[in-house]
Protein backbone atom coordinates (compact mmCIF):
# COMPACT_ATOMS: atom_id res chain seq x y z
CA UNK A 1 0.00 0.00 0.00
CA UNK A 2 2.71 2.48 0.76
CA UNK A 3 5.56 1.13 -1.29
CA UNK A 4 6.58 1.82 -4.65
CA UNK A 5 6.07 5.22 -4.45
CA UNK A 6 9.78 7.12 -3.02
CA UNK A 7 10.14 8.23 -6.44
CA UNK A 8 6.80 10.21 -6.61
CA UNK A 9 7.12 11.15 -3.20
CA UNK A 10 10.49 13.00 -3.51
CA UNK A 11 8.57 15.91 -5.43
CA UNK A 12 5.28 15.04 -4.25
CA UNK A 13 3.87 19.12 -3.41
CA UNK A 14 1.11 18.67 -0.72
CA UNK A 15 2.43 19.56 2.94
CA UNK A 16 2.52 16.14 4.43
CA UNK A 17 5.16 14.74 2.12
CA UNK A 18 7.03 18.59 2.47
CA UNK A 19 7.18 17.74 6.55
CA UNK A 20 8.17 14.39 5.95
CA UNK A 21 11.28 15.39 3.60
CA UNK A 22 12.30 17.64 6.84
CA UNK A 23 12.09 14.83 8.96
CA UNK A 24 14.14 12.05 6.76
CA UNK A 25 16.61 14.55 6.66
CA UNK A 26 16.75 15.16 10.16
CA UNK A 27 16.75 11.25 10.77
CA UNK A 28 20.17 10.93 8.57
CA UNK A 29 21.50 14.41 10.07
CA UNK A 30 21.22 13.19 13.81
CA UNK A 31 21.81 9.53 13.62
CA UNK A 32 24.43 9.22 10.63
CA UNK A 33 28.13 9.63 10.13
CA UNK A 34 29.18 10.68 7.37
CA UNK A 35 29.67 7.24 5.99
CA UNK A 36 26.82 6.67 6.74
CA UNK A 37 25.07 9.24 5.30
CA UNK A 38 26.51 9.12 2.66
CA UNK A 39 25.85 5.08 1.85
CA UNK A 40 22.14 6.16 2.85
CA UNK A 41 22.13 8.53 -0.14
CA UNK A 42 23.61 6.24 -2.70
CA UNK A 43 21.02 3.61 -1.30
CA UNK A 44 17.98 5.92 -1.34
CA UNK A 45 18.78 7.14 -4.84
CA UNK A 46 18.18 3.51 -5.95
CA UNK A 47 14.96 3.21 -4.00
CA UNK A 48 16.77 0.40 -2.20
CA UNK A 49 15.68 1.74 1.53
CA UNK A 50 15.53 -1.78 2.83
CA UNK A 51 18.88 -2.48 2.00
CA UNK A 52 19.87 0.76 3.73
CA UNK A 53 18.08 -0.03 7.14
CA UNK A 54 20.00 -3.61 7.09
CA UNK A 55 23.35 -1.63 6.54
CA UNK A 56 22.97 1.21 9.14
CA UNK A 57 21.51 -0.26 12.27
CA UNK A 58 20.70 3.69 13.18
CA UNK A 59 17.86 3.41 10.98
CA UNK A 60 16.07 0.54 12.36
CA UNK A 61 15.17 2.38 15.17
CA UNK A 62 11.23 4.07 15.21
CA UNK A 63 11.31 7.45 14.19
CA UNK A 64 8.70 8.78 16.67
CA UNK A 65 5.99 10.94 15.99
CA UNK A 66 3.87 12.41 19.07
CA UNK A 67 0.89 14.17 20.33
CA UNK A 68 -0.23 14.96 23.80
CA UNK A 69 -4.05 14.93 25.10
CA UNK A 70 -5.00 16.74 28.28
CA UNK A 71 -6.61 14.03 30.35
CA UNK A 72 -8.74 16.66 32.74
CA UNK A 73 -11.72 16.61 29.74
CA UNK A 74 -13.19 14.22 27.31
CA UNK A 75 -11.80 13.88 23.46
CA UNK A 76 -13.07 16.84 21.33
CA UNK A 77 -12.62 18.24 17.27
CA UNK A 78 -8.81 19.15 18.48
CA UNK A 79 -8.09 15.32 19.68
CA UNK A 80 -9.37 13.99 16.50
CA UNK A 81 -6.67 16.76 14.65
CA UNK A 82 -3.58 15.77 16.92
CA UNK A 83 -3.81 12.45 15.79
CA UNK A 84 -5.17 13.31 11.96
CA UNK A 85 -2.38 15.05 11.25
CA UNK A 86 0.52 13.60 11.77
CA UNK A 87 -0.46 10.25 11.31
CA UNK A 88 -0.79 12.17 7.78
CA UNK A 89 2.77 12.90 8.32
CA UNK A 90 3.88 9.73 9.46
CA UNK A 91 2.11 8.17 6.38
CA UNK A 92 3.92 9.87 3.81
CA UNK A 93 7.58 9.67 5.50
CA UNK A 94 6.59 5.80 5.10
CA UNK A 95 5.45 6.77 1.41
CA UNK A 96 9.21 8.47 0.95
CA UNK A 97 10.77 5.55 2.87
CA UNK A 98 9.28 2.15 0.89
CA UNK A 99 7.86 1.95 4.51
CA UNK A 100 11.20 0.24 5.42
CA UNK A 101 12.35 2.66 8.39
CA UNK A 102 9.95 1.73 10.86
CA UNK A 103 7.95 4.29 12.48
CA UNK A 104 5.23 5.02 16.06
CA UNK A 105 2.36 7.40 16.87
CA UNK A 106 2.29 7.91 20.70
CA UNK A 107 -0.90 9.72 21.87
CA UNK A 108 0.75 10.76 25.26
CA UNK A 109 -1.67 11.79 27.92
CA UNK A 110 -1.38 14.71 30.65
CA UNK A 111 -3.13 12.53 33.65
CA UNK A 112 -0.97 13.55 36.21
CA UNK A 113 -1.41 17.30 35.53
CA UNK A 114 -3.13 18.45 38.97
CA UNK A 115 -7.20 19.02 38.23
CA UNK A 116 -7.15 22.68 38.67
CA UNK A 117 -10.80 23.33 36.71
CA UNK A 118 -13.86 21.48 37.37
CA UNK A 119 -15.56 21.49 33.90
CA UNK A 120 -19.32 22.52 33.81
CA UNK A 121 -20.43 19.92 32.17
CA UNK A 122 -19.55 16.86 35.01
CA UNK A 123 -22.08 15.32 37.79
CA UNK A 124 -20.59 15.19 41.44
CA UNK A 125 -18.98 18.58 41.49
CA UNK A 126 -18.67 17.91 45.50
CA UNK A 127 -16.41 15.11 45.38
CA UNK A 128 -14.19 16.88 42.54
CA UNK A 129 -14.28 19.82 44.71
CA UNK A 130 -11.88 17.75 47.34
CA UNK A 131 -10.22 16.30 44.93
CA UNK A 132 -8.81 19.39 43.12
CA UNK A 133 -5.79 20.05 42.57
CA UNK A 134 -4.79 16.39 42.83
CA UNK A 135 -3.30 14.50 39.73
CA UNK A 136 -6.39 13.40 37.18
CA UNK A 137 -5.24 10.02 37.79
CA UNK A 138 -5.90 10.52 41.47
CA UNK A 139 -9.20 12.05 41.20
CA UNK A 140 -12.44 10.45 41.53
CA UNK A 141 -14.91 9.73 38.88
CA UNK A 142 -17.73 11.41 38.79
CA UNK A 143 -19.39 8.57 36.61
CA UNK A 144 -18.38 6.13 38.98
CA UNK A 145 -17.15 4.02 36.35
CA UNK A 146 -13.58 3.88 36.47
CA UNK A 147 -11.11 4.11 39.19
CA UNK A 148 -10.18 7.88 38.59
CA UNK A 149 -11.31 10.42 36.04
CA UNK A 150 -8.20 10.73 34.47
CA UNK A 151 -8.67 6.76 33.80
CA UNK A 152 -12.44 7.42 32.63
CA UNK A 153 -10.58 9.72 29.88
CA UNK A 154 -8.28 7.46 28.86
CA UNK A 155 -10.56 5.11 28.29
CA UNK A 156 -12.76 7.22 26.29
CA UNK A 157 -9.99 9.07 24.27
CA UNK A 158 -8.74 5.66 23.45
CA UNK A 159 -12.27 4.55 22.34
CA UNK A 160 -12.54 7.58 20.57
CA UNK A 161 -8.96 7.05 18.41
CA UNK A 162 -9.78 3.54 18.05
CA UNK A 163 -13.19 4.33 16.03
CA UNK A 164 -10.86 6.06 13.26
CA UNK A 165 -8.82 3.19 13.07
CA UNK A 166 -5.63 5.36 14.19
CA UNK A 167 -2.61 3.02 14.57
CA UNK A 168 -1.32 4.78 17.80
CA UNK A 169 0.70 3.56 21.35
CA UNK A 170 -0.85 5.06 24.40
CA UNK A 171 1.22 6.16 26.65
CA UNK A 172 -0.13 7.72 30.54
CA UNK A 173 2.05 10.27 32.10
CA UNK A 174 1.43 9.17 35.70
CA UNK A 175 2.53 5.41 34.59
CA UNK A 176 5.63 7.03 32.79
CA UNK A 177 6.70 9.19 35.47
CA UNK A 178 5.52 5.85 38.30
CA UNK A 179 7.75 3.43 36.02
CA UNK A 180 10.65 5.64 35.84
CA UNK A 181 10.50 5.96 32.30
CA UNK A 182 11.33 10.08 33.01
CA UNK A 183 13.98 9.42 35.50
CA UNK A 184 16.89 9.89 33.69
CA UNK A 185 15.90 13.19 32.26
CA UNK A 186 14.43 14.27 35.96
CA UNK A 187 17.99 13.61 37.52
CA UNK A 188 19.58 15.66 34.20
CA UNK A 189 16.74 18.49 35.05
CA UNK A 190 18.08 18.65 38.44
CA UNK A 191 21.52 18.62 37.80
CA UNK A 192 21.15 21.23 34.96
CA UNK A 193 18.60 23.48 37.25
CA UNK A 194 19.98 26.48 36.85
CA UNK A 195 20.42 26.28 32.81
CA UNK A 196 16.42 25.69 32.69
CA UNK A 197 15.59 28.51 35.55
CA UNK A 198 17.25 30.92 32.73
CA UNK A 199 15.51 29.60 30.19
CA UNK A 200 12.08 29.35 32.01
CA UNK A 201 12.13 32.35 34.32
CA UNK A 202 12.42 35.37 31.61
CA UNK A 203 9.46 34.17 30.27
CA UNK A 204 7.30 34.21 33.61
CA UNK A 205 5.39 37.34 35.32
CA UNK A 206 7.67 38.83 38.19
CA UNK A 207 5.37 37.10 40.89
CA UNK A 208 5.77 33.81 39.22
CA UNK A 209 9.38 34.21 39.38
CA UNK A 210 10.01 34.31 42.33
CA UNK A 211 8.78 31.08 43.56
CA UNK A 212 9.09 29.33 40.21
CA UNK A 213 10.67 25.52 40.12
CA UNK A 214 10.21 23.32 37.07
CA UNK A 215 9.42 20.74 39.81
CA UNK A 216 6.05 20.21 41.07
CA UNK A 217 5.93 17.96 44.05
CA UNK A 218 3.23 15.85 45.02
CA UNK A 219 2.35 16.04 48.56
CA UNK A 220 2.83 12.83 50.16
CA UNK A 221 0.03 14.17 52.88
CA UNK A 222 -2.68 15.78 50.77
CA UNK A 223 -1.54 13.93 47.31
CA UNK A 224 -2.26 17.05 45.67
CA UNK A 225 0.18 18.71 43.17
CA UNK A 226 1.59 21.99 44.84
CA UNK A 227 3.15 25.17 43.08
CA UNK A 228 6.14 24.53 45.75
CA UNK A 229 9.44 26.61 45.67
CA UNK A 230 12.12 24.12 45.09
CA UNK A 231 14.22 25.32 48.85
CA UNK A 232 17.56 23.09 48.00
CA UNK A 233 18.88 20.50 45.66
CA UNK A 234 20.94 17.30 46.62
CA UNK A 235 22.84 16.43 43.14
CA UNK A 236 23.98 13.20 44.31
CA UNK A 237 20.67 12.15 46.18
CA UNK A 238 18.20 12.82 43.57
CA UNK A 239 15.97 15.28 45.57
CA UNK A 240 14.65 18.41 46.48
CA UNK A 241 13.51 20.32 49.32
CA UNK A 242 10.62 22.08 49.56
CA UNK A 243 7.36 23.44 52.10
CA UNK A 244 4.27 21.10 52.73
CA UNK A 245 0.59 22.72 52.32
CA UNK A 246 0.88 22.23 56.44
CA UNK A 247 4.41 24.10 56.84
CA UNK A 248 6.75 20.98 56.65
CA UNK A 249 9.99 20.89 55.57
CA UNK A 250 9.75 17.89 53.08
CA UNK A 251 12.43 16.24 50.86
CA UNK A 252 11.48 13.82 48.45
CA UNK A 253 13.19 12.29 45.00
CA UNK A 254 12.84 13.86 41.83
CA UNK A 255 12.42 10.53 40.38
CA UNK A 256 9.61 7.42 40.58
CA UNK A 257 6.27 10.19 39.99
CA UNK A 258 6.97 11.79 43.39
CA UNK A 259 6.95 14.98 41.31
CA UNK A 260 5.47 16.21 38.13
CA UNK A 261 7.56 18.78 35.92
CA UNK A 262 5.96 22.34 34.47
CA UNK A 263 4.23 21.74 31.43
CA UNK A 264 7.15 23.04 29.08
CA UNK A 265 9.91 21.32 30.99
CA UNK A 266 7.21 18.28 31.10
CA UNK A 267 7.13 18.54 27.09
CA UNK A 268 10.95 19.17 26.92
CA UNK A 269 11.81 15.91 28.90
CA UNK A 270 9.01 13.89 27.27
CA UNK A 271 11.09 14.73 23.82
CA UNK A 272 14.02 13.97 25.38
CA UNK A 273 13.49 10.67 26.93
CA UNK A 274 11.02 9.43 24.36
CA UNK A 275 13.24 10.59 21.43
CA UNK A 276 10.05 12.19 20.02
CA UNK A 277 11.33 13.10 15.90
CA UNK A 278 8.13 15.03 15.39
CA UNK A 279 5.40 16.79 16.80
CA UNK A 280 2.54 19.02 15.08
CA UNK A 281 0.84 22.09 17.23
CA UNK A 282 -1.36 24.96 17.04
CA UNK A 283 0.07 28.92 16.39
CA UNK A 284 -0.75 29.42 19.62
CA UNK A 285 2.60 27.20 20.96
CA UNK A 286 4.73 28.59 19.37
CA UNK A 287 6.82 30.44 21.67
CA UNK A 288 5.95 27.30 24.11
CA UNK A 289 7.53 25.29 21.51
CA UNK A 290 10.68 27.71 21.24
CA UNK A 291 11.48 27.71 24.79
CA UNK A 292 10.73 23.66 25.37
CA UNK A 293 13.32 23.36 23.03
CA UNK A 294 15.71 25.64 24.81
CA UNK A 295 15.31 23.18 27.39
CA UNK A 296 16.09 19.85 25.27
CA UNK A 297 19.07 21.32 24.14
CA UNK A 298 20.01 22.13 27.79
CA UNK A 299 19.66 18.97 28.53
CA UNK A 300 21.65 18.20 25.59
CA UNK A 301 18.98 16.81 23.58
CA UNK A 302 17.57 18.06 19.96
CA UNK A 303 14.35 18.98 19.93
CA UNK A 304 11.59 17.27 17.07
CA UNK A 305 10.62 18.75 13.89
CA UNK A 306 8.27 21.24 14.45
CA UNK A 307 4.53 21.70 12.88
CA UNK A 308 2.41 24.35 13.14
CA UNK A 309 -0.92 24.70 12.41
CA UNK A 310 -3.57 27.61 12.36
CA UNK A 311 -6.36 27.66 15.04
CA UNK A 312 -9.93 27.03 14.19
CA UNK A 313 -12.51 29.74 14.26
CA UNK A 314 -16.17 29.85 15.24
CA UNK A 315 -19.04 31.53 12.99
CA UNK A 316 -18.13 35.10 14.18
CA UNK A 317 -14.33 34.33 13.46
CA UNK A 318 -13.47 34.20 17.04
CA UNK A 319 -11.18 31.59 18.34
CA UNK A 320 -12.75 28.00 19.46
CA UNK A 321 -12.66 27.44 23.23
CA UNK A 322 -13.30 24.51 25.17
CA UNK A 323 -14.13 26.34 27.97
CA UNK A 324 -16.67 28.69 25.86
CA UNK A 325 -18.26 26.19 24.01
CA UNK A 326 -18.12 27.81 21.06
CA UNK A 327 -17.91 26.70 17.67
CA UNK A 328 -18.41 22.87 16.45
CA UNK A 329 -18.04 19.46 18.20
CA UNK A 330 -17.25 16.44 17.44
CA UNK A 331 -20.15 14.86 17.86
CA UNK A 332 -22.03 17.32 15.91
CA UNK A 333 -19.95 17.13 12.53
CA UNK A 334 -20.52 13.48 13.07
CA UNK A 335 -24.06 13.93 12.92
CA UNK A 336 -23.93 15.41 9.22
CA UNK A 337 -20.68 14.60 7.83
CA UNK A 338 -18.39 11.15 7.51
CA UNK A 339 -15.13 10.89 9.44
CA UNK A 340 -13.66 11.50 5.83
CA UNK A 341 -14.94 14.72 5.33
CA UNK A 342 -13.59 16.05 8.93
CA UNK A 343 -10.53 14.57 8.06
CA UNK A 344 -10.56 16.41 4.55
CA UNK A 345 -11.24 19.14 6.59
CA UNK A 346 -7.93 18.56 9.13
CA UNK A 347 -5.92 18.20 6.01
CA UNK A 348 -6.94 21.27 3.89
CA UNK A 349 -4.74 24.17 3.82
CA UNK A 350 -3.33 23.70 7.62
CA UNK A 351 -1.73 26.96 8.31
CA UNK A 352 -4.71 28.70 7.49
CA UNK A 353 -7.55 29.81 9.90
CA UNK A 354 -10.39 28.36 9.12
CA UNK A 355 -14.09 28.66 10.26
CA UNK A 356 -15.45 25.72 12.08
CA UNK A 357 -19.01 25.75 12.49
CA UNK A 358 -21.93 23.67 10.67
CA UNK A 359 -22.31 25.61 6.92
CA UNK A 360 -18.51 24.16 6.07
CA UNK A 361 -19.59 20.30 6.28
CA UNK A 362 -21.76 20.45 2.73
CA UNK A 363 -18.61 21.96 1.03
CA UNK A 364 -16.36 20.00 2.46
CA UNK A 365 -18.21 17.21 2.12
CA UNK A 366 -18.67 17.61 -1.75
CA UNK A 367 -14.73 18.84 -2.36
CA UNK A 368 -13.69 15.34 -0.23
CA UNK A 369 -16.02 13.80 -2.83
CA UNK A 370 -14.54 15.54 -5.61
CA UNK A 371 -11.35 14.44 -4.82
CA UNK A 372 -12.17 10.65 -4.31
CA UNK A 373 -13.48 10.89 -7.75
CA UNK A 374 -10.53 12.51 -9.19
CA UNK A 375 -8.01 10.11 -7.24
CA UNK A 376 -9.84 6.93 -8.80
CA UNK A 377 -10.06 8.56 -12.91
CA UNK A 378 -6.52 9.28 -12.15
CA UNK A 379 -5.89 5.70 -10.99
CA UNK A 380 -7.99 4.25 -13.72
CA UNK A 381 -7.04 6.36 -16.62
CA UNK A 382 -2.65 5.56 -15.78
CA UNK A 383 -2.99 1.87 -15.31
CA UNK A 384 -2.79 2.22 -11.72
CA UNK A 385 -1.25 5.08 -11.10
CA UNK A 386 -1.44 6.72 -7.53
CA UNK A 387 -1.67 10.08 -7.23
CA UNK A 388 -0.28 10.73 -4.14
CA UNK A 389 -0.67 14.70 -3.65
CA UNK A 390 -4.53 14.31 -4.03
CA UNK A 391 -5.88 14.78 -0.56
CA UNK A 392 -7.82 11.55 -1.10
CA UNK A 393 -4.93 9.45 -0.48
CA UNK A 394 -3.93 11.25 2.57
CA UNK A 395 -7.65 11.03 4.17
CA UNK A 396 -7.62 7.38 3.36
CA UNK A 397 -4.39 6.92 4.46
CA UNK A 398 -2.97 5.59 1.05
CA UNK A 399 -5.66 3.52 0.30
CA UNK A 400 -8.80 5.14 -0.83
CA UNK A 401 -11.97 3.65 -1.78
CA UNK A 402 -12.40 2.62 -5.39
CA UNK A 403 -14.99 4.58 -5.44
CA UNK A 404 -16.80 7.66 -3.75
CA UNK A 405 -21.02 8.79 -4.27
CA UNK A 406 -22.79 9.02 -7.23
CA UNK A 407 -24.77 11.87 -6.00
CA UNK A 408 -23.13 15.05 -4.39
CA UNK A 409 -24.03 15.64 -0.64
CA UNK A 410 -25.20 19.00 -1.97
CA UNK A 411 -27.44 17.88 -4.33
CA UNK A 412 -29.32 15.52 -1.77
CA UNK A 413 -29.67 18.15 0.48
CA UNK A 414 -31.27 19.53 -2.36
CA UNK A 415 -33.37 16.62 -3.12
CA UNK A 416 -34.42 16.13 0.58
CA UNK A 417 -36.03 19.67 0.32
CA UNK A 418 -37.95 19.36 -2.96
CA UNK A 419 -39.00 15.91 -1.50
CA UNK A 420 -39.51 16.93 1.76
CA UNK A 421 -38.01 13.60 2.60
CA UNK A 422 -37.76 12.43 6.17
CA UNK A 423 -36.30 9.19 5.81
CA UNK A 424 -33.91 7.37 3.55
CA UNK A 425 -36.31 5.43 2.09
CA UNK A 426 -38.01 8.18 0.68
CA UNK A 427 -34.61 9.19 -0.65
CA UNK A 428 -33.93 6.03 -2.27
CA UNK A 429 -37.16 5.69 -4.27
CA UNK A 430 -35.78 8.86 -6.19
CA UNK A 431 -32.20 7.16 -6.05
CA UNK A 432 -32.88 3.66 -7.55
CA UNK A 433 -35.13 5.25 -10.14
CA UNK A 434 -31.67 7.51 -11.78
CA UNK A 435 -28.83 5.24 -10.58
CA UNK A 436 -28.96 1.54 -12.46
CA UNK A 437 -28.70 -0.74 -9.46
CA UNK A 438 -28.57 1.13 -7.11
CA UNK A 439 -29.31 -0.28 -3.40
CA UNK A 440 -28.04 1.01 -0.14
CA UNK A 441 -25.97 -2.32 0.26
CA UNK A 442 -24.00 -1.56 -3.44
CA UNK A 443 -23.72 2.15 -2.84
CA UNK A 444 -23.26 2.04 1.23
CA UNK A 445 -21.28 6.04 0.99
CA UNK A 446 -24.11 7.37 -0.76
CA UNK A 447 -26.72 5.68 2.12
CA UNK A 448 -24.22 7.91 4.40
CA UNK A 449 -24.61 10.74 2.93
CA UNK A 450 -28.34 10.51 2.20
CA UNK A 451 -28.69 9.95 6.56
CA UNK A 452 -26.49 13.27 7.00
CA UNK A 453 -27.95 15.21 4.46
CA UNK A 454 -32.01 14.49 6.12
CA UNK A 455 -30.16 15.42 9.65
CA UNK A 456 -28.73 18.49 8.39
CA UNK A 457 -31.54 19.65 6.13
CA UNK A 458 -34.04 19.36 9.24
CA UNK A 459 -31.94 21.02 11.57
CA UNK A 460 -30.40 23.49 9.70
CA UNK A 461 -31.83 24.18 5.74
CA UNK A 462 -35.60 23.58 6.78
CA UNK A 463 -35.73 26.46 9.63
CA UNK A 464 -33.73 28.87 7.44
CA UNK A 465 -36.24 28.28 3.64
CA UNK A 466 -37.23 31.37 2.72
CA UNK A 467 -39.56 31.30 -0.63
CA UNK A 468 -39.77 34.35 -2.80
CA UNK A 469 -42.69 34.60 -5.61
CA UNK A 470 -40.56 35.22 -9.03
CA UNK A 471 -40.85 38.25 -10.80
CA UNK A 472 -41.91 39.12 -14.24
CA UNK A 473 -38.60 38.41 -16.23
CA UNK A 474 -38.41 34.89 -13.43
CA UNK A 475 -41.67 34.12 -14.31
CA UNK A 476 -42.01 34.23 -18.02
CA UNK A 477 -38.42 32.31 -18.00
CA UNK A 478 -39.72 29.82 -15.69
CA UNK A 479 -42.43 29.41 -17.98
CA UNK A 480 -40.59 28.95 -20.86
CA UNK A 481 -38.31 26.15 -18.63
CA UNK A 482 -41.79 24.20 -17.82
CA UNK A 483 -42.52 24.23 -21.84
CA UNK A 484 -38.77 22.70 -22.48
CA UNK A 485 -39.24 20.11 -20.14
CA UNK A 486 -42.22 19.35 -21.56
CA UNK A 487 -40.25 18.77 -24.55
CA UNK A 488 -37.74 16.12 -24.08
CA UNK A 489 -37.99 12.99 -25.01
CA UNK A 490 -38.36 10.42 -22.51
CA UNK A 491 -34.62 9.40 -20.35
CA UNK A 492 -33.42 12.84 -21.20
CA UNK A 493 -30.20 13.11 -18.85
CA UNK A 494 -28.73 15.09 -16.32
CA UNK A 495 -26.64 16.64 -19.60
CA UNK A 496 -29.43 17.12 -21.71
CA UNK A 497 -31.62 18.73 -19.40
CA UNK A 498 -29.13 21.10 -18.13
CA UNK A 499 -28.61 22.55 -21.62
CA UNK A 500 -32.18 23.32 -21.75
CA UNK A 501 -31.95 25.23 -18.12
CA UNK A 502 -28.91 27.00 -19.59
CA UNK A 503 -30.94 27.80 -23.16
CA UNK A 504 -33.48 29.57 -20.77
CA UNK A 505 -32.02 31.68 -19.11
CA UNK A 506 -29.31 32.69 -21.85
CA UNK A 507 -32.90 33.95 -23.47
CA UNK A 508 -34.37 36.07 -20.81
CA UNK A 509 -31.11 38.06 -20.60
CA UNK A 510 -29.81 36.79 -17.49
CA UNK A 511 -26.48 38.83 -16.66
CA UNK A 512 -24.52 36.82 -14.99
CA UNK A 513 -26.64 33.35 -15.65
CA UNK A 514 -25.84 32.47 -12.19
CA UNK A 515 -28.79 34.70 -11.12
CA UNK A 516 -30.87 32.62 -13.38
CA UNK A 517 -29.90 29.84 -11.21
CA UNK A 518 -29.97 31.20 -8.07
CA UNK A 519 -33.55 32.57 -8.66
CA UNK A 520 -35.06 28.51 -9.44
CA UNK A 521 -33.29 27.82 -6.02
CA UNK A 522 -34.66 30.57 -4.34
CA UNK A 523 -38.59 30.41 -6.20
CA UNK A 524 -38.72 26.41 -6.00
CA UNK A 525 -36.98 25.24 -2.79
CA UNK A 526 -36.36 28.62 -0.54
CA UNK A 527 -32.57 28.83 -0.86
CA UNK A 528 -30.63 30.63 -2.86
CA UNK A 529 -27.67 28.09 -3.50
CA UNK A 530 -28.07 24.46 -4.95
CA UNK A 531 -26.23 21.89 -7.51
CA UNK A 532 -26.46 21.56 -11.11
CA UNK A 533 -29.91 21.99 -11.73
CA UNK A 534 -30.39 19.38 -14.17
CA UNK A 535 -28.81 16.55 -12.06
CA UNK A 536 -31.20 17.72 -9.34
CA UNK A 537 -34.26 17.62 -12.12
CA UNK A 538 -32.86 13.51 -13.35
CA UNK A 539 -33.18 12.10 -10.02
CA UNK A 540 -36.19 14.31 -8.71
CA UNK A 541 -38.39 13.57 -11.70
CA UNK A 542 -38.91 15.46 -15.32
CA UNK A 543 -42.44 15.38 -14.00
CA UNK A 544 -42.49 16.16 -10.52
CA UNK A 545 -39.32 19.51 -11.64
CA UNK A 546 -42.31 20.59 -13.80
CA UNK A 547 -45.11 20.28 -10.87
CA UNK A 548 -42.82 22.45 -8.58
CA UNK A 549 -42.61 24.64 -10.91
CA UNK A 550 -45.92 25.26 -11.32
CA UNK A 551 -46.70 24.97 -7.86
CA UNK A 552 -44.07 27.89 -7.52
CA UNK A 553 -45.69 30.20 -10.45
CA UNK A 554 -49.19 29.69 -8.61
CA UNK A 555 -47.96 30.88 -5.48
CA UNK A 556 -48.28 27.43 -3.60
CA UNK A 557 -45.09 27.49 -2.19
CA UNK A 558 -44.90 30.95 -0.74
CA UNK A 559 -46.15 31.37 3.00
Amino acid sequence: MLTGLSAQARDAKSWPFEQARLLLARILKLRLSDAERDLAATLFAQGAFADAVQAIPALNRPVIFQCGYGASGLPHMGTFGEAARPTMVRNAFRALTEDAIPTQLIVFSDDMDGFRKIPDNLPNRAMLEEDRDKPVTSVRDPFGEYESFGAHNNARVRAFLDSFGFDYTFMSSTETYKSGGLDAVLLRILERFEAVQAIMLPTLGEERRATYSPFLPISPKSGRVLQAPTLSRNVEKGTITYEDEDGTITETPVTGGHVKLQWRPDWAARWTALNVDFEASGKDLIDSVRVSNKIVRALGGEPPEAFHFELFMDENNQKISKSKGNGLTMEEWLRYGTPQSLAYYMFQSPKSAKRLYFDVIPKATDEYLSHLDAFNRARAEAANAVAIDNPAWHVHRGAPPSHGSPVSFSLLLNLVSAADASTKDILWGFLERYIPDATPATQPLLDQLAGYAINYYEDFVKPAKTFRAPDDRERAAMEALVAKLKALPAGADAEAIQNEVFEVGKGAGFEPLRAWFSALYEVLLGQSQGPRFGSFTAIFGVDRTIALIERALAGDLVA
